[in-house]
């Protein structure tokens, strides 16, 4: 069983029942779902995923008015009930993992990602914010919301950036893509700076990701999970994640072209592919096939005045 499986079927079989019997004032006002850090959340865990914080447990989300009620109370219950579900040993926690299920208030759980308490105001309050966080704290699935007001929050998030600060990353991220990857890979493995070339084609695959999140108006995971992701995109996301896997997984054979000579022509693939969606969506019209020159032009489609006139390499 995956891990968001047993965490709902543990809630069906003892969470609602609890609140059912010992919080039925409140059955119709408390949230119930597995949302936040852990490979489960994202639905990736697998039998190496479960020496640590994996097993049964849910989250609850309240109101503060209701977190500051009965909060303590939920949670000396939610203690009570059995370790064990179908199975499955008590779920196994972490020094850093020990927050990661139980009853929170719902401004302090999005807090404790985004900063906030609310939903961003601005461009500077969105751009400050990790963009892993926001991934972790609109994945997983809310069981039950009868009150709505979690799910609210979420679903404001996952309506993603505003448009002026998408345009901005993907203009940043054309920038560094080219930079690492078009210009930057080749020029460090001719000078034998293999070092360096390796750090290119890393820093590389990592805006390539980026960007196409980006495109696909989805936050991107933390790094361990961010190329395994990229398979449910839409646009660009399963034939750019074989790409890499190809550049990481190529070696030097009994090939025409050299080991460094492939990694470049995939490299070259990327962006070409990268360059027809960006002219697809008209946010670029530059017939360069240096993904350099695209980078600007996406950033002239910014409204906001203060972004821009950024640095376009800046985000």
């Amino acid at each position: 069983m995956k891990g968001m499986e047993i965490a709902e079927g543990y809630w069906w079989k003892y969470g609602a029942p609890l609140i059912e019997q010992k919080f039925d004032d409140y059955k119709e006002r408390i949230a119930a779902g597995l949302v936040g850090d852990g490979s489960d959340c994202f639905g990736f865990d697998d039998e190496i995923s479960r020496d640590h914080d994996w097993g049964p447990g849910f989250c609850l989300w309240l109101t503060k008015q209701d977190y500051q009620k009965i909060g303590k109370k939920l949670d000396e219950e939610l203690k009570k009930l059995p370790t064990e579900f179908e199975g499955i040993e008590a779920r196994k926690v972490s020094d850093q993992g020990g927050d990661r299920v139980g009853v929170f208030e719902i401004g302090g759980f999005y807090r404790r990602f985004i900063g906030l308490d609310r939903i961003p105001a601005s461009n500077r309050e969105w751009r400050a914010i990790p963009e892993g966080n926001l991934a972790v704290c609109t994945n997983g699935k809310v069981f039950t919301d009868p009150l709505k007001e979690f799910t609210s929050f979420r679903e404001a998030l996952k309506r993603f950036y505003p448009e002026d600060v998408r345009l901005k990353k993907i203009a940043s991220r054309c920038m560094t893509i080219a930079q690492s990857g078009q210009y930057n890979f080749m020029r460090c493995a001719k000078r034998s700076e293999y070092v360096a070339a390796q750090y290119s084609e890393t820093q590389f695959l990592a805006d390539t990701i980026s960007l196409i999140f980006l495109l696909n108006k989805r936050y991107k995971p933390f790094y361990k999970w961010m190329h395994r992701a990229m398979s449910e995109l839409p646009i660009l996301g399963e034939v750019t994640q074989g790409l890499l896997l190809e550049i990481v997984t190529t070696r030097e054979g009994d090939l025409m072209e050299s080991l460094y000579d492939k990694k470049s022509r995939l490299i070259e693939k990327i962006c070409a592919n990268i360059i027809d969606e960006l002219r697809k969506e008209r946010l670029s019209d530059s017939p360069s096939d240096f993904l350099l020159h695209h980078g600007p032009i996406v950033q002239s489609k910014i409204k906001d005045l203060e972004l821009k006139n950024l640095d376009v390499m800046l985000e």
